[in-house]
């Protein structure tokens, strides 16, 4: 192919145009995009210093769109104009809305400018982990790391912020920070005189200005030309960043450091040009984190509340809000028309405790301008007392077709008494025959005994109520309903209950999938929604769907030779297993399946735990501790462990109950089988004393609802 586009370009005169000029496109970026938040500030038109353009999103008239410059931003900057980040936080927005939540509970005034930084609820929790929703700090890993490095300080959030970046990741300083604050390795430095500028981050160089203040001490560079180097690691200029290599190391040797000791500075500061964050930007990014934590720990309910209604257009954010909720003991309601209003509100009891009203507006088909003229309603008259109540009440507009059956699926009238389903097979005839007596009423026709009262008018006559049936959906319909009108399963989810035993089969949950690197091959489980299956140009079948956790969801692909392989076991509402490759290819990454098998829940909840204890390793520390954790994480299934001695393991082949330990609780049933140790000589001593077998075993607490021990 090469060869003959040469001939053809010598050849043909226009073939060698078209060429040249594809050789001056080449290289060039294909379309241009927008900074989120960047502005930039000249002090006459723009049009005197750049060329501007409008910049449309589809379907937007050209007049209507943003003014955007046509030079990219190192452009605007090699012009000398000034480019400024305005960050509009959606943070921001749910800590105002948190505040007037907590007013209008509580009767409490908050002064977020004010708050206590040493709030022991804030780090208690954030030492857990415990940190969905809270700015900055809510990822996988990044929980991980908190609970790593179990912050207790404001400085130690400041530093979470900047430690959680290519950078100082590249380095592994979020590991050492962690380790070194909390004792698990010493704190050491390059150099003695580096302790002046790094004993507040424990001998690391986290900080933009850390780089600056080490490059004046030790390589001589003026301010403005650590500056220079801030920038290029600012602005991830590795060019820039290699010149700088051999003028650094020349200043430290000038400076009686050594070359050696340039050289090993340089080799930390180097991995900054991939991210490095500034104090003051860390700094202001961990007073809003902490700002978000606090509301979490001492508000849960109404900050939930104003998070969910921050993300109600993002159904991925607000399913893994919604699960975190069900973690707290937060109950998240179905939208109520005697109760709920246009977003997500929070019911506070007396204790702290309560529950969260989903918001009428986020049901399918009903508008801002129905949830009003409900509320408005309610407001004046009272809660409806039903649906005929209901109907006779609200605007005529709100009980338009879509809008009825919608609320109905919902649940929107369930705390009315109406199943359902019965609902929806009547509504419609409710609704009609009460339109059309207020529509006649309206026009001044009223029926002849209506003033006599409800027991005549309405039951006798043309007004007589519609008995609405007692039939309700089972499980598996109404959750489709509400998920269908609503986006999400709040009353319940086809994985509750199963969520404990599907994790044990994963390594990753689909909302940390964020943070896999593209190509990595992963094991996710869910369920299979939204399954479409589709024939390839050359007549094979495969399979795209969405996979569905109790936190997020992936769009999961299932090219044809793994579908032929699999494709048996794919329908919707299975839920699945599913050994996939991460493709981040786009915005959100996707799946691509390369193994799926169906999962037994019940199955794999029944399986019990089986623990390996070394004898020889065996000590009352070791088993102290596992009673420890045994006991703060109880359940269901059985827990087997297998003392192990000299290595090898002994497979008796009868056992016997017998009588529990006198330190055994009663609520533990014990299954002791009968020692078998294989000795030395391939014999077999079965005359020991099982209750010999755990020497200083003794579990005085509860470990699980119904644990059994097995010693082989």
């Amino acid at each position: 192919m090469a060869s003959e586009l040469r001939e053809m370009y010598a050849a043909d005169p226009e073939v060698a145009k078209v060429v040249d000029v594809a050789r001056g496109l080449e290289g060039l970026r294909r379309q241009d995009g927008i900074h989120a938040a960047a502005v930039v500030i000249t002090d006459r038109p723009l049009t005197d210093y750049l060329p501007v353009q409008r910049k449309p999103e589809a379907g937007q008239a050209p007049e209507d769109a943003a003014v955007v410059t046509q030079y990219e931003m190192n452009g605007v900057e090699e012009l000398g104009l000034l480019k400024m980040d305005f960050l509009g936080l959606r943070n921001l927005d749910v800590i105002s809305d948190t505040v007037v939540l907590v007013e209008r509970s509580r009767g409490i005034t908050l002064d977020m400018e004010n708050l206590p930084l040493d709030d022991p609820a804030t780090f208690a929790m954030l030492q857990e982990g415990d940190s969905m929703g809270v700015f900055q700090l809510e990822g996988g890993p990044m929980r991980a790391l908190m609970r790593n490095l179990r912050p207790t300080s404001f400085d130690d959030i400041a530093a979470l912020v900047a430690l959680y970046r290519p950078g100082p990741m590249a380095a592994n300083m979020h590991n050492d920070y962690a380790d070194r604050k909390n004792g698990r390795k010493p704190v050491e430095y390059l150099h003695p005189d580096a302790a002046e500028i790094l004993a507040d981050t424990y001998g690391l160089m986290i900080f933009q200005e850390s780089v600056m203040r080490i490059a004046q001490k030790f390589a001589g560079y003026s301010l403005a030309e650590a500056d220079n180097l801030r920038k290029a690691c600012g602005k991830k200029i590795r060019e820039m960043i290699a010149k700088e290599r051999q003028k650094f190391v020349a200043g430290c040797d000038a400076q009686g450091y050594g070359t050696d000791l340039g050289e090993q500075w340089f080799d930390i500061i180097e991995p900054f040009a991939d991210y490095a964050f500034n104090k003051s930007h860390s700094y202001g990014y961990g007073l809003v984190a902490f700002q978000t934590a606090y509301l979490k720990a001492n508000y849960p309910v109404e900050y939930s509340a104003a998070l969910l209604t921050s993300v109600k257009t993002n159904l991925d954010k607000a399913a893994s809000y919604l699960h975190d909720c069900r973690v707290h003991g937060i109950q998240v309601r179905v939208p109520d028309v005697n109760r709920s209003g246009s977003d997500f509100e929070p019911v506070v009891n007396d204790d702290g405790t309560g529950e969260i009203l989903f918001g009428l507006s986020a049901v399918r088909n009903v508008g801002e301008g129905l949830v009003e003229l409900i509320v408005a309603e309610r407001d004046a008259g009272g809660p409806f007392a039903d649906f005929y109540e209901f109907c006779e009440r609200v605007d005529p507009s709100v009980l338009n077709k879509r809008a009825m059956e919608s609320l109905a699926k919902a649940g929107g009238f369930d705390s009315m008494g109406h199943p359902r389903q019965g609902l929806l097979l009547v509504f419609e005839q409710i609704v009609e025959r009460i339109l059309a007596r207020r529509r006649r009423e309206a026009e001044g026709q009223f029926e002849l005994f209506a003033a006599t009262g409800p027991e005549v008018g309405s039951d006798a006559f043309d007004d007589a109520r519609t008995v609405i049936p007692d039939t309700e959906f089972d499980k598996r319909q109404r959750l489709a309903f509400e998920r269908e009108m609503l986006g999400l399963y709040v009353s319940d989810h086809p994985l509750m209950g199963a969520e404990v035993a599907l994790r044990r089969r994963t390594d990753t949950n689909l909302s940390d999938l964020e943070g896999v690197e593209d190509g990595q091959v992963r094991l996710v489980g869910g369920l299979v929604t939204s399954l479409q299956r589709k024939w390839t140009r050359k007549g094979d079948l495969m399979a795209v769907f969405v996979l569905e956790d109790l936190q997020s969801s992936a769009e999961v692909m299932v090219f044809p030779r793994t579908m032929a392989a699999i494709g048996h076991v794919l329908e919707d509402d299975a839920v699945v297993v599913v050994k996939a490759k991460v493709d981040k290819r786009d915005d959100q990454p996707k799946l691509i399946a390369l193994e799926i098998e169906q999962f037994d829940a019940m199955g794999a909840a029944s399986m019990p735990v089986r623990i390996r204890l070394s004898a020889n390793a065996l000590s009352p520390t070791m088993l102290d501790h596992l009673k420890q954790v045994l006991a703060e994480h109880p359940g269901s299934s059985e827990v087997f462990c297998t003392l192990v001695r000299n290595g090898c393991f002994g497979c008796p082949r009868s056992s016997a109950w017998t009588h529990p330990p006198a330190c055994w609780p009663n609520s533990v049933s014990c299954l002791v089988t009968t020692p078998s140790w294989r000795d030395d000589r391939g014999g077999h001593d079965r005359r020991r004393d099982p209750a010999r077998c755990l020497p200083g075993l003794d579990f005085r607490s509860s470990i699980c609802t119904t644990a059994r021990v097995g010693v082989d």
